[in-house]
């Protein structure tokens, strides 16, 4: 399995190449400097969470594309642990697990995210008729829905609309984690 910046890097230019993109041509899809593109495809930056997420939206397809490949299927279960899937990206004090990556087939991923003390993200609308369901393992991380901040608690279930402003934080003094299934429209 290749490292997680060159599966990124490997990632971006064959989308960028299947699409008839430039670096110029994404980085107006995307909202990221041409610069920055060139040397995340050179394996030389590690981006954050949100720049990840300005990627993938500009692809219009999901952030764990740009993570992890998709498991190979077959016949049996499939299994997954977390702690050998985490990522942080560029010291992000946000750690992914994409626990379930993409598969048009399901329509949804679904995100193991920890977010350490401290930690804060607004996280701009994602493609129209995206929606997201939050459930909270540990900690009590915040939401922000229609410009309110509210706190979950350990077990909380939340569905909302993903193209919408939203964001996560943690006030506390531990981790908070929480699953989130994103699930795209067809």
């Amino acid at each position: 399995m290749q490292e997680p910046n060159q599966y990124l890097a490997t990632t971006l230019r064959r989308l960028r190449k299947e699409r008839g993109w430039s670096l110029d041509a994404c980085a107006q899809a995307t909202g990221v400097s041409k610069a920055m593109l060139g040397q995340i495809e050179r394996g030389e930056s590690s981006p954050t969470v949100a720049t990840l997420w300005k990627i993938a939206g500009g692809f219009n397809t999901s952030l764990s594309t740009f993570l992890e490949p998709v498991p190979e299927s077959g016949p049996g279960p499939l299994f997954r642990q977390p702690e050998s899937l985490r990522h942080r990206p560029a010291g992000d004090g946000m750690l992914v697990a994409p626990l379930f990556p993409f598969e048009a087939r399901f329509g949804f991923e679904m995100l193991e995210l920890t977010l350490l003390p401290g930690y804060q993200r607004l996280s701009e609308p994602h493609e129209p008729g995206v929606i997201e369901h939050v459930i909270v393992q540990q900690g009590e991380p915040e939401l922000l829905l229609d410009g309110h901040w509210q706190r979950l608690g350990p077990g909380a279930a939340v569905r909302f609309h993903g193209d919408r402003p939203h964001g996560y934080r943690n006030t506390g003094t531990s981790e908070a984690v929480f699953y989130n299934l994103i699930h795209y429209p067809a």
